[in-house]
């Protein structure tokens, strides 16, 4: 049985060449995170902000093929979990078949990111990445080296924007900006923190 999932979180964190996506069970609370690489996870969040490039993009183009030939992404399923490495399976509708293609599961959710195409996990695969450790260390290490940065730049950022002296000879523009900054960084550090609670 397939079971519905939902992108639920996405951490793209610069100082590695690893990221992380979280997928949920949309009925239920069962999650698991998948790294992938940051052209997959830049490209899964441009498209799901709608952010138009001058030119096609390698997805962008995928996608256009698929729509030119008459085709819909009709479902994405997570089918199989080999050696931590999984496996995903386009399911294309097209002149009333089903054309199945082979995929990498971030190919397949940055295709899918723009059309809010449907997300399935085999249930076989859920219950197995859920009751096996798999080795996230060197990501883990990564999301922390990058949550303690966070940490000392929102300080740093704070105690300035405290500083009355700082306020009294800055503009009004560069406050502003500062302080967008500072929410920002706290953002990507409260997505980071919600994923290190939640990795094996």
């Amino acid at each position: 049985m397939d079971v519905p999932v939902e992108l639920s979180r996405i951490v793209i964190t610069e100082t590695s060449p690893q990221q992380i996506i979280v997928l949920k069970e949309t009925d239920g609370e069962r999650s698991f995170p998948i790294v992938i690489g940051i052209i997959e996870a830049m490209a899964i969040d441009r498209r799901l902000k709608g952010m138009a490039m001058p030119r096609p993009m390698t997805h962008d183009l995928l996608a256009s093929v698929i729509e030119r030939m008459g085709g819909r992404l009709a479902k994405i399923v997570i089918n199989d979990l080999r050696d931590h490495t999984f496996y995903a399976t386009l399911f294309i509708d097209r002149d009333g078949e089903t054309i199945e293609v082979d995929s990498r599961p971030s190919d397949a959710i940055a295709l899918g990111a723009a059309f809010e195409t449907p997300i399935f996990v085999a249930d076989h695969v859920l219950e197995e990445v859920l009751s096996t450790s798999i080795d996230l260390a060197d990501q883990q290490e990564n999301l922390q080296r990058r949550r303690d940065d966070l940490v000392e730049q929102i300080t740093g950022l704070r105690e300035r924007l405290d500083d009355e002296g700082f306020r009294d000879h800055s503009g009004d523009e560069e406050i502003r900006n500062l302080e967008h900054l500072a929410d920002e960084l706290q953002t990507e550090l409260d997505a980071i923190e919600e994923i290190l609670r939640r990795l094996p």
